[in-house]
């Protein structure tokens, strides 16, 4: 496996690559707040199974540019800095796999770009349809005055010191929440967002130091308003999304969860069919939470090496 910067759509990326390069190419998203480095497992499994693998830091994370502007962290955005990936490597087409925030990309991109892409693999975050409403207004409809951490995000400025204030109590509070998730959502009251987390007192055991220095270096170095700026597209997400050249997904599609991740509380699995009409696959990690590429390593590789041969 080896990095290298890519200049595309306007900007640039650390791209970490791996496999023969006339492999069919597998472009690997991460979510929030990760890194590339969180496939680094998958990198070397997918490359091993004969696929030629990118996973970009994406806009805003790690070694790439990120932009000052907030509005140019939108899908449309990410699926060209992904579609930039695969003109460099000379790809007509790629599958596309996210996780998290990712996923969003990745369930995004063949509803913007579908000659571009072959298939499509989502993790922790299934294909849900598109609002009737602003999805900040939706997700106010539920919620209420309650306290919501993806509304709490919206606000420039906030969320954005309190996770840069101390970037080793940030990611041990957020691997807390594997399996839990009751802090996500809560009363409204004068703490942000991690104070509702319990401090942890260690590692989970999936985590080893020295991997768990390399998000708290990158995000110490980086800071957490690239990857917040994300969210704060939400609302353009859904008017960039309310025409788009597919109007489903028809390439073979799958999704991954953990049968423990709260995340999936609000983000149901039931309305698939509204997305997704080719080939459509569930599997359900039993006992596994949010951070699917960290805890079940093996397990994700398995699931995608045999989902990626299939389909290729």
């Amino acid at each position: 496996m080896q990095s290298r910067m890519v200049h595309t759509n306007g900007i640039t990326l650390r791209v970490f690559e791996a496999g023969e390069r006339s492999a069919p190419v597998v472009v690997l998203c991460h979510g929030f707040p990760e890194l590339a480095f969180t496939w680094r497992h998958q990198i070397s499994a997918l490359a091993a199974a004969g696929f030629h693998v990118l996973a970009p830091d994406q806009r805003g994370y790690g070694g790439s540019d990120k932009p000052g502007d907030a509005g140019v962290y939108n899908v449309a955005e990410l699926t060209a800095d992904v579609v930039g990936l695969l003109d460099d490597v000379g790809a007509e087409r790629a599958a596309l796999v996210g996780h998290d925030f990712g996923a969003v990309v990745a369930w995004g991109a063949p509803l913007l770009e579908p000659d571009r892409f072959s298939a499509v693999a989502g993790l922790s975050l299934p294909p849900v349809p598109r609002p009737q409403v602003p999805t900040t207004q939706a997700f106010r409809r539920v919620f209420g005055d309650r306290f919501m951490y993806i509304l709490y995000f919206q606000e420039p400025g906030p969320a954005d010191a309190e996770l840069a204030r101390d970037p080793a109590t940030t990611f041990r509070r957020l691997f807390a929440l594997t399996t839990g998730g009751a802090e996500m959502v809560g009363d409204a009251g004068p703490q942000g967002f991690l104070d509702r987390i319990p401090e942890p007192g260690g590692l989970p055991d999936w985590i080893s130091q020295a991997d768990f220095d390399v998000y708290v270096d990158e995000f110490t170095r980086g800071g957490f308003t690239g990857p917040l700026n994300w969210y704060r597209c939400f609302d353009r997400n859904w008017e960039l999304t309310a025409e788009t050249p597919a109007p489903t997904i028809e390439v073979p599609a799958l999704f991954v969860g953990g049968t423990e991740d709260a995340t999936l509380a609000y983000t149901p699995r039931d309305r698939v069919r509204e997305v997704v009409t080719g080939d459509y696959r569930e599997v359900m990690i039993d006992g596994a939470g949010h951070w699917l590429t960290e805890e079940r390593p093996d397990e994700v590789s398995r699931v995608l090496v045999d989902f990626l041969t299939t389909v290729r």
